[in-house]
């Protein structure tokens, strides 16, 4: 007689039970904390003083604009805004270029695509033209040999003759 397999056995209690104290921290930690949110989003605006650095690290000794942004900033997050809302209130208010990096939808995909694509443009335009480059020095010389007459090649050679003799 075969010896008989057991049933492929269920998830049991405690594997069900871990799952969902795992699916309960993740979830935890998905609500980070104000000063963490404020990091983030800080790091994502710019400064409209004219610096052109990231919000948070304006080193100007007394920006107003900065202090100012901080604390729409601190405000907009106590209010409880999504970070969309929050991003999408700046630029609003202060425009485009409040934003540290072009989002990645509508036209601000472009402005991220734009480098690689001139990348690899320019690799392609540089491949094509190496080849021509190429192709042009492979087929001169003989063209000019083609070109020359025989009276023409032998009034060289004489030349070259009488030049070379001591």
């Amino acid at each position: 007689m075969a010896p008989r397999i057991p049933p492929r056995k269920r998830w049991g209690f405690g594997v069900r039970l871990g799952f969902l104290c795992l699916i309960a921290a993740l979830s935890l930690g998905a609500t980070r904390d104000p000063d963490s949110r404020f990091n983030d989003l800080g790091h994502r605006l710019m400064c409209t003083c004219g610096c052109g650095q990231v919000l948070l690290e304006c080193n100007h000794v007394g920006c107003q604009t900065s202090e100012q942004m901080r604390r729409e900033l601190r405000a907009s997050i106590q209010r409880g805004d999504s970070n969309d809302q929050v991003l999408n209130w700046f630029v609003t208010k202060y425009g485009i270029g409040v934003l540290a990096a072009p989002a990645h939808k509508g036209l601000g995909r472009i402005a991220w695509l734009m480098p690689y694509t001139a990348l690899l443009a320019g690799m392609a335009l540089t491949v094509l033209v190496v080849r021509q480059w190429r192709s042009r020095s492979r087929t001169a010389p003989v063209a000019r040999a083609a070109a020359a007459r025989p009276a023409e090649l032998e009034s060289f050679r004489r030349r070259v003759h009488e030049e070379t003799e001591l």
